[in-house]
């Protein structure tokens, strides 16, 4: 696996080979352990080696149609696979029918069919026929209802999964040996802990293995592919090792994390480790920190805690670790998390040293920013001018230190313009590179949710502002002072704006349990609006026995949530009608509908002494920016939310504005 080369799978560009975890582009499946591939180094399309010389077009017993031929495409839409009815991930590579039935089959089924007729005499005693055309059943076996390819007895008239026929009703199990196990489905018994002894898997109304003598409960995985008695295998341990298949509490000598059932144990050592403890990568890149880390035996760290979940680590226990930065440590489980590994192993890859650095000094206070072409001076005055805008995160610089282009309008924050060319972020196992986003178009940030307009790091889907790009573990933010946030896992509930959020920063502390989103973590501290002549201040919510109301909306504010405020005037104001739904978008930027040109509109500021009335709420606009569609013949239209603009196209698919289908889709 020295050479480069190009593959039928995807012939674009060039090809590597690769030892990866990854599931596969080419058919969808992800391998438990490493396996050989081939990645591309352009686009990050990875298949495994198995999958790699598929032919073009095939002609499949198991496809009835006007001409059977089936041809290798990608799967862009919602599709299960015709055969066994799994789901099929969303562009993988699959066959097809050329002439358009729908019927979509994974390459495995197309590789290794079920054959026609079967006979299964431990478990039925007719010949079960296959079933190709698709229809509504229940399976005999598992219990649950089928649309799909099944098998058939015709003579008593039972039908099974494409699968589920090669369940026997009663086995022996090597890891029960005292009895035998019998195949139930539906709810386990009320006295059982509802999983699998072996791989600790939630059983929830599907087909089970049960010994009731012994409370001892297996899933079909497990029964069909049980993992081993005796193991020799070095990676884990010097000596040979044995599986105790019995509920037990211990710690995992591999990952330091706490189990509860079935290890493998070597008495002598003292050593145990989860079952599924192996095939760990040695090299990784992971999102939650800049160099590379190795998985070690022995940590060695007293008092270390994992980057990842934020738990204490057992020096004496294997994990990953920095060579460089000795007290960062992960969990070996943590660090090989589907949204923090990558999945690629760089043990025999060599690490260059990236340049990231995003400016070139040209003197004490001028440099040169990779995307501009001029000259940028520092100014550290802190005097506030109107309607002066980052390009960068389109956010305006009020007291902030700024460069400014010696010849045209272009200003960064300093905070800004030091962000990095390539940056890895906690919210994607992938790197993100820094780019400007060219008009006319805007995006829509993966971690705040907010349509933003300047540069932006990733290609869509994944898409960072520079914003939430800066943010950092640890997180600190003035609602919360007591305790630092963390990114911890993805999905809460934020407790600023009471909405649920795929990523947020959580309190690690004990009977915290504080949450916020990105949008909330990164509302500006301080905000300057036309209702006001002084700087608007954030207030986290306090008691209050009157009434308070916004002056911008003029409604009332409820004063135990998060709102804007003037010391000296009183004044209290929502944080919406404040900011808007466009706060991150440049006034004047020019977005064009991409399907239909003549079709533009601009966001504009909304100063004006009348305010222009929404074409689609039909309320004036509160909002200091607000978006102003002109159509050659047509009187200008405005809006003043996404809400507004969604509802007024959303019957009209020819309307559907780039401010959703960005640039980048």
């Amino acid at each position: 696996m020295d050479s480069v080369e190009v593959l039928p799978i995807h012939e674009v560009h060039w090809m590597k080979p690769v030892r990866d975890r990854r599931m596969g582009d080419c058919c969808g499946i992800k391998f438990e352990a490493i396996s050989d591939g081939y990645s591309c180094t352009e686009c990050d399309f990875f298949a495994h080696k198995r999958c790699s010389n598929p032919p073009e077009a095939i002609n499949h017993i198991s496809h009835e149609c006007v001409s059977p031929q089936l041809i290798y495409s990608y799967n862009l839409s919602e599709e299960r696979c015709g055969i066994c009815r799994e789901e099929i991930p969303h562009v993988t590579k699959v066959y097809t029918c050329r002439w358009g039935c729908g019927c979509t089959i994974h390459m495995d089924c197309v590789k290794y069919p079920p054959p026609e007729v079967i006979n299964v005499p431990k478990n039925h005693g007719h010949k079960l026929m296959l079933e190709k055309m698709e229809s509504c059943f229940t399976c005999t076996t598992c219990g649950k209802d089928g649309d799909g390819y099944s098998y058939k007895c015709h003579e008593c008239h039972l039908t099974f999964h494409v699968g589920c026929q090669k369940y026997e009703a009663e086995v022996n199990h090597p890891s029960h040996s005292l009895h035998p196990l019998k195949l139930l489905n539906g709810e386990p018994p009320a006295y059982t802990n509802g999983k699998c002894h072996l791989c600790g898997k939630k059983l929830v109304d599907e087909a089970f293995y049960h010994c009731s003598t012994c409370n001892f409960t297996l899933d079909l995985k497990c029964v069909q592919n049980p993992p081993q008695l005796h193991l020799h295998d070095l990676e884990r341990h010097d000596h040979k090792i044995m599986l105790m298949p019995k509920l037990i509490s211990f710690t995992c000598t591999l990952c330091g994390l706490n189990g509860d059932q079935s290890p493998y144990v070597c008495p002598p050592c003292n050593f145990t480790a989860h079952n599924d403890c192996s095939g760990f990568p040695w090299v990784i890149n992971i999102n939650r920190h800049d160099h590379r880390v190795s998985r070690t035996a022995l940590l060695g760290v007293v008092n270390s805690v994992c980057g990842v979940c934020r738990k204490k680590m057992d020096w004496s226990c294997g994990g990953f670790s920095c060579q460089k930065c000795p007290n960062s440590t992960f969990h070996t489980k943590c660090a090989t998390r589907e949204d923090v590994w990558d999945g690629m192993e760089m043990k025999d890859e060599p690490e260059e040293d990236e340049d990231i650095e995003p400016l070139e000094v040209i003197d004490e206070n001028t440099v040169e920013h990779f995307i501009h072409y001029h000259y940028l001076r520092l100014d550290k005055s802190g005097i506030f001018t109107k309607e002066r805008t980052c390009k960068a995160c389109a956010y305006p610089i009020y007291h902030h230190s700024f460069y400014k282009c010696m010849i045209c309008d272009f200003v960064l924050h300093e905070s800004c313009a030091n962000m990095p060319k390539r940056k890895r972020h906690m919210v994607s196992n992938k790197p993100y590179e820094l780019q400007p986003l060219i008009p006319p178009g805007c995006s829509r940030c993966e971690a705040c949710g907010v349509h933003f307009h300047g540069f932006k790091y990733g290609e869509w889907p994944n898409i960072l502002d520079v914003r939430c790009a800066s943010v950092h573990e640890p997180f600190f933010h003035k609602s919360h002072p007591e305790h630092p946030l963390f990114y911890t896992t993805p999905q809460g509930v934020c407790s600023a704006c009471n909405k649920e959020a795929t990523h947020v920063l959580r309190c690690v502390e004990d009977n915290c349990g504080y949450v916020l989103d990105f949008k909330c973590a990164l509302l500006p501290y301080e905000v300057k609006h036309r209702v006001d002549d002084h700087f608007l201040s954030f207030c986290y919510g306090e008691s209050a026995s009157g009434k308070y109301w916004c002056d911008i909306c003029e409604k009332e504010t409820d004063p135990t949530k998060w709102f804007y405020t003037c010391k000296d005037c009183g004044v209290t104001l929502h944080i919406d009608c404040v900011l808007g739904d466009f706060r991150a978008i440049e006034p004047g930027t020019k977005v064009t509908n991409l399907r239909y040109d003549y079709v533009t509109s601009f966001a504009v500021r909304n100063n004006s002494m009348s305010r222009p009335f929404c074409s689609q709420c039909k309320t004036h606009c509160i909002y200091p920016t607000i978006l102003k569609v002109v159509d050659d013949g047509v009187p200008d239209k405005y809006y003043c939310s996404i809400n507004c603009l969604v509802n007024k196209y959303i019957d009209y698919p020819k309307h559907i504005f780039s401010l959703f289908r960005t640039n980048d889709s």
